[in-house]
Formats: structure tokens, sequence, C-alpha cells
């Protein structure tokens, strides 16, 4: 275990309310890959509403965008969760019921192990990311950055 984990924040905006007949099986798809994410090996934590299993409800950029914020031991763990498991086979379908986003919707940083990031941070994080460019405080998978704030060479 380090002394860091990698924290990653997205947001999606919706083609239709979650509510929509078209968007029933995206809804269907959270509790098992919220499932697979919470035991995939890394995996630290992940936002919640407190009311269910997901952050649907919580809003912070209006009623047509989702979010999803979490915590990995290492940005491998997330990288294996992501592209490496059933996540995947969601993500080639998202343009079903997710519209392009034409700015940063995706953002990584390193926070103390232990450490929960709360929703503001994560909404600078993408701010940052989207004012300035990927750096040691903000990046994406096509520019990382290690904990000690060095380009990492993946």
């Amino acid at each position: 275990m380090t002394d860091h984990h990698l924290a990653e924040f997205n947001v999606a905006r919706l083609r239709e309310p979650l509510d929509a007949p078209a968007m029933a099986e995206f809804l269907a798809l959270f509790e098992p890959i919220n499932a697979l994410a919470d035991s995939a090996p890394g995996f630290v934590w992940r936002l919640t509403d407190g009311e269910g299993d997901d952050a649907t409800a919580i809003r912070p950029y209006g009623d047509d965008i989702i979010i999803n914020l979490s915590v990995w031991e290492s940005r491998e763990a997330l990288w294996n969760f992501a592209y490496r498991s059933a996540h995947l086979d969601v993500m080639r379908r998202r343009r079903e019921w997710l519209l392009r986003m034409a700015e940063p919707y995706f953002v990584m940083w390193w926070v103390p192990a232990g450490y929960v990031p709360p929703l503001e941070e994560a909404r600078e994080r993408l701010a940052m990311l989207r004012r300035e460019g990927p750096g040691p405080e903000a990046f994406t998978y096509r520019k990382v950055y290690d904990p000690d704030g060095a380009l990492a060479t993946v």
C-alpha cells in the first residue's frame, strides 16, 4: 500500500432524463457495474447519494449531468476496472445514453491514502483541468503525473 491513492471524477451529459424509457437499460447497468467496482482490486471508495447505491441524484451541474467520484489505490487499478472489466462494455455503448462533451469530462489527481475528497474538490480539479490543461494537480490518462508531481512514464 502506498501513501497516496488516485481520485477520479467524471461527468456525463444525459441524452434523456434517467427516468425516460430509452434510459432504462443504462439505469439497470448501474447496480452491477457499481458492484463490480466495489469488488475490484484496488478500489477504495466511491461517492453515493446516501439513499441508494450510486450518485445519480447528486446533480451539481444541472439535471442533465450525472457524476461519478471514486478513489483507487493506483492508476493501474482504475485502468483495469475501466478498461479490462465489464465496465468497458458499458463504455463502448455510452453514446446510446450520453452526449459527447466538447470540454474535458474526466480528471484524476492524487490524494493522501485514507482521504476522501469532497465533491467540491472534485469540481475544482475538473475546472482546473479545463482551464489550465493537464498538470500534477489535475490530469488525464493522456498525460499522467506521479504523486510526487513528476510526469509519469506510462
